[in-house]
């Protein structure tokens, strides 16, 4: 294995969330399909960048073919380990911490850059939540989507993850967040199934 992933590693972490947009449903099939089976695995939240009816087929197609749960988020739905949530097209997917529990929080408030649901909206209400246990990935799409959520993932702690530009089928959201300073580490899409694939397995 890459040293470049050994650091990661080394934490425990309580979430993932990933964004992506164009070229984002094959990206995050790849991904996905190499998961392997832990029902203790952290969990897993997608913004994929996809109209409304189109999110309910792709997030069963994805529990087709992966080892992990994988279900279009409903509102009010409290989080479990060892499932991956798709934020349904045309809502704005957050998480909400309750006393014992994390919910999802579906909303339909005013698209944020031009889109619905947004990345930067899951990514920095997770950041508040799990702090520096969450892992923040943004994978190809055009835009910059993701940016500004992964400032507040470094802000509470956490670690950001972005596509390479030679892996992604466009870089614009994974290009923006590296431009912008916040990403920790920029790997190809190969070397973010094997890291995923790593930390899941512990």
């Amino acid at each position: 294995m890459s040293n470049l992933l050994l650091p990661l590693l080394d934490r425990k972490w309580s979430a993932i969330a990933i964004g992506a947009s164009t070229g984002g449903p094959k990206t995050l099939t790849k991904i996905i399909a190499n998961l392997p089976e832990n029902t203790q695995a952290p969990p897993i939240f997608i913004v994929q960048h996809m109209p409304k009816g189109f999110t309910t087929a792709f997030a069963q197609r994805l529990d087709d073919i992966c080892s992990l749960k994988v279900v279009e988020a409903k509102n009010g739905e409290v989080i479990k380990k060892g499932h991956i949530y798709i934020a349904p097209g045309d809502f704005h997917m957050t998480i909400q911490k309750q006393e014992i529990v994390q919910e999802i929080v579906l909303d339909q408030r005013e698209k944020h850059l031009g889109v619905r649901p947004s990345v930067d909206y899951l990514f920095s209400s997770a950041a508040k939540i799990y702090k520096e246990k969450l892992l923040s990935i943004i994978l190809t799409g055009m835009g910059k989507d993701g940016t500004e959520g992964m400032k507040d993932t470094k802000k509470y702690g956490g670690v950001n993850i972005a596509q390479d530009q030679k892996s992604a089928i466009i870089f614009g959201m994974p290009g923006s967040a590296i431009e912008s300073g916040v990403v920790d580490k920029v790997l190809s899409l190969e070397d973010i199934m094997i890291q995923l694939k790593e930390l899941l397995k512990r």
